[in-house]
């Protein structure tokens, strides 16, 4: 693989002279946001989704995605300031991703981080094009970022969700969601769904969920004559899947699993090697400590856990408000972050359901071509393209 240990400049010109070729497929449109390819690469933390990987995409002309989880993690500086070391990683990541493209650049936070207000106004204060919000609702999000340009993306998993967080922001701030990012029950990380809903799969699919949400969006936008695109999520692995949602309705989706077997995802190489070698069978979900389940592939560490062993941790800081150190297992950002560098024996790695698919590692262009060109093909097939 000559990529190997290649930093990230060393092949920037091998995506970055050409848009990748779109002719038929209708942009992703936020407000006055155009996003030329509607892919939204999703955001994976604990520094998974950094800089190079937002700027690929955004390159290759779809949404890139900066996961403002636990950037700083890793330096010194974490251990006594946490909340400085965050705000100055997210600023050092934002402005490199905007240096390599002039293509769609936003941020992904958390709304369970305790530093993330601090976060949210750094990253208006960074002009990023948008901020993806979940884990948690984002009702004071218009609050912090005021009157910026910056377009707001709740993330969520059910139409009650969805009608709750328009209805707070229409009567408290007098405006609306952007977009809306649809999660379903397939996608890796933290999910939000019930733990044993998950594990028993007795959950609506995304097809249901996005039809569910579709009438809240579109009765809003009727009733008010505004855009609020809904982009579809969770499991989706190739253009089949891609076309699909479109036809439902979805005016894009969001994509991750895929992006972390890039040579421009910056995590290591075992960590790729995990997703190559996953079978379905070692597709599991878990218990996070920070209360919500997560779908990881199955490791040494995972098994340790699940068995009921506490892995000891030290924590200066809590940088999620509903993690507890003193009682919590595990520390799932010092485990995510073991992924990164490749201790796996002493990880979390979080994938989608189809993780298993994944069989090689490819560059971001390939990888932006083959889904425009399968999501083509298969509307075409379906006489959806003129």
């Amino acid at each position: 693989m000559i990529f190997k240990n290649l930093p990230f400049y060393k092949y920037l010109g091998f995506f970055g002279k050409k848009k990748v070729m779109n002719k038929k497929l209708e942009p992703l449109i936020i407000g006055d946001l155009e996003i030329e390819i509607p892919i939204v690469q999703g955001a994976m933390g604990v520094r998974v989704s950094t800089a190079p990987l937002c700027a690929a995409v955004a390159e290759c002309g779809g949404a890139g995605t900066i996961a403002g989880i636990g950037l700083g993690y890793g330096t010194e500086e974490n251990q006594t300031n946490f909340t400085k070391a965050s705000r100055e990683s997210l600023i050092k990541e934002i402005r490199m991703a905007k240096k390599l493209t002039d293509g769609v650049v936003g941020v992904n936070l958390m709304v369970a981080v305790s530093n993330y207000d601090d976060l949210a106004r750094t990253a208006v204060r960074e002009k990023t094009d948008f901020i993806a919000s979940g884990a948690g609702l984002p009702l004071k999000l218009p609050e912090i970022i005021d009157n910026s340009p910056t377009k707001l993306i709740p993330i969520i998993s059910s139409a009650r969700a969805a009608n709750i967080i328009i209805k707070t922001w229409k009567k408290r701030y007098n405006r609306f969601p952007d977009a809306i990012v649809l999660e379903g029950p397939l996608a890796g990380g933290h999910l939000g769904f019930k733990f044993d809903d998950l594990k028993s799969h007795n959950r609506d699919g995304l097809e249901t969920l996005l039809t569910e949400v579709l009438k809240v969006t579109n009765g809003y936008e009727k009733d008010y004559n505004i855009n609020m695109p809904v982009i579809a999520a969770g499991g989706i692995f190739d253009g089949q899947d891609i076309a699909r949602f479109l036809q439902m309705g979805a005016k894009g989706v969001q994509v991750a699993t895929r992006f972390v077997t890039t040579f421009e995802c910056t995590v290591s190489e075992r960590f790729k090697e995990l997703y190559i070698n996953a079978k379905e069978e070692d597709i599991i979900i878990i218990k996070s400590p920070v209360g919500m389940p997560g779908r990881a592939i199955r490791t040494e560490f995972i098994d340790k856990v699940m068995n009921g062993e506490k892995i000891p941790f030290k924590c200066n800081y809590q940088c999620l408000r509903s993690c507890n150190p003193r009682t919590a297992p595990y520390c799932i950002a010092e485990a995510l972050f073991n992924a990164v560098c490749g201790d796996i024996e002493n990880a979390v790695v979080f994938a989608g359901k189809n993780v298993s698919k994944i069989k090689e590692i490819v560059s971001v262009r390939e990888l932006m071509d083959s889904l425009v060109s399968e999501t083509v093909e298969e509307l075409d097939r379906c006489g959806q393209l003129a």
